[in-house]
């Protein structure tokens, strides 16, 4: 299985977000607590506690268990399915869930977005070849963010991913971060602010 670390909702669990880090394009190894992928969400999932505990917002952090997609195994994917269903055993059928993901966490959140429980995905800086599947995505709601220094993941694509989605969903905003790079670090405020905002306009009135 893979890792999950929770931070419980105060109360009644109202949503659950689950935080999705990068990886590598292979990468057969095991994953752990230490790597720079996986340290980099930790804020996110700190920033998005720390906004929503109190209305009801649980986050889940996942660690996948190997480091890699690994082609047509797309190993981080089938992890979070199997989260996902936690979730929903845990909290029932009820429970929204939103997923925020970091470059490889983004396509693989865009990729298990079809999960009955889920109803959006914040994709930040995605991973996302050419032809990446979207019906899987209809009705949900979608946020694409990506900085326009991003070296290691591409923006256009994600402009591109975005006009396919909309052929689904029309519920798809896209936002260009001026000058900043893969890693989300010369703004993380910006970022921070920008999943926690997300996720919190998924709570139910």
């Amino acid at each position: 299985m893979p890792y999950t670390t929770v931070h419980p909702a105060r109360g009644t669990t109202r949503l659950v977000t689950l935080v999705l880090h990068g990886g590598r394009e292979v990468g057969p190894g095991p994953t752990s607590a230490w790597q720079l992928a996986v340290l980099r969400m930790v804020p996110f999932a700190w920033a998005i506690r720390n906004a929503g505990a109190r209305r009801g917002v649980a986050v889940w952090r996942v660690r996948y268990r190997v480091r890699g997609w690994n082609g047509p195994a797309a190993s981080p994917v089938g992890d979070v399915e199997r989260v996902l269903e936690q979730v929903r055993l845990a909290h029932g059928d009820d429970v929204p869930v939103v997923m925020v993901g970091h470059s490889m966490g983004g396509r693989t959140a865009l990729r298990a977005a079809g999960h009955p429980n889920v109803r959006g995905v914040a994709a930040l800086a995605p991973w996302l070849p050419k032809g990446e599947p979207v019906e899987q995505l209809r009705g949900r709601r979608l946020l694409l963010a990506h900085g326009s220094d991003d070296r290691m993941t591409s923006p256009r694509a994600t402009h591109h991913y975005a006009d396919r989605v909309r052929e689904v969903t029309r519920d798809v905003r896209v936002v260009d971060v001026p000058g900043e790079n893969h890693a989300m670090v010369r703004k993380p405020g910006y970022w921070h602010d920008l999943s926690a905002d997300f996720v919190l306009s998924f709570l139910p009135g």
